[in-house]
């Protein structure tokens, strides 16, 4: 289980680092947005993210 979560960490980082490496500016401006949202609403693209998440870990096991 160690190992598979170290693949899952890498998969994660290669996937994260994508946009960045391809469209800079694209990625600046959005996180410019990112960090204009409150509180809430960063919680709300969180909470969105990980059910997301738990969805394709649920409906791809």
């Amino acid at each position: 289980m160690g190992q598979t979560l170290v693949i899952a960490l890498a998969l994660m980082l290669i996937l994260e680092g994508v946009i960045p490496f391809v469209a800079p500016a694209t990625w600046r401006e959005t996180f410019s947005r990112l960090i204009r949202l409150a509180d809430g609403q960063i919680r709300f693209v969180g909470l969105g993210s990980m059910v997301l998440g738990l969805i394709i870990l649920i409906v791809f096991s």
